[in-house]
């Protein structure tokens, strides 16, 4: 209690590293209008179905998997999220260190659903879905779902 922002900033900043979030976008469109892929790949992805997976670890975005289907994504989400815990997060894990969290852009419905199958594949967890701030879901457009295995921060 009573920390001052720079020494919440401090926190935040060492434990940055300590998550991984997985995307996966309804849409190429925003992908496109942001220079990340070209009309080209846009118009044939559309076409082929296709849905991105992304993943953010620290301050890097990198693609992960590209899937045909959402319901597919979700699935890739998922297995990714377990695989680190297992892995990657295995100590924290054994700790009680760890939170699942969803998110989502502009579909609570969906996101109930996906919130479900979070649950499922994280027995014993609890599991929190929030929307995503509008300054990220301008940049992946309406109908994004997220998965994040997260290290508890104690500020």
């Amino acid at each position: 209690a009573g920390k001052s922002a720079a020494e919440i900033k401090e926190v935040l900043e060492a434990e940055k590293l300590e998550s991984s979030i997985y995307i996966t976008l309804e849409t190429l469109k925003y992908l496109k209008k942001g220079g990340r892929i070209t009309p080209a790949a846009a118009a044939i992805g559309t076409v082929l179905n296709l849905k991105p997976v992304l993943q953010i670890q620290g301050e890097k975005l990198d693609a992960y998997a590209k899937v045909r289907g959402k319901k597919q994504a979700k699935r890739v989400m998922l297995k990714a999220a377990q695989e680190d815990m297992q892995e990657r997060f295995a100590e924290y894990k054994k700790e009680g260190l760890m939170c699942i969290e969803g998110a989502y852009t502009g579909n609570p419905e969906e996101a109930e659903e996906f919130k479900k199958e979070i649950e499922a594949a994280f027995p014993g967890h609890e599991v929190r879905m929030a929307p995503l701030s509008l300054s990220v879901a301008c940049h992946i457009g309406h109908g994004a779902l997220a998965v994040a295995c997260t290290k508890k921060v104690k500020i």
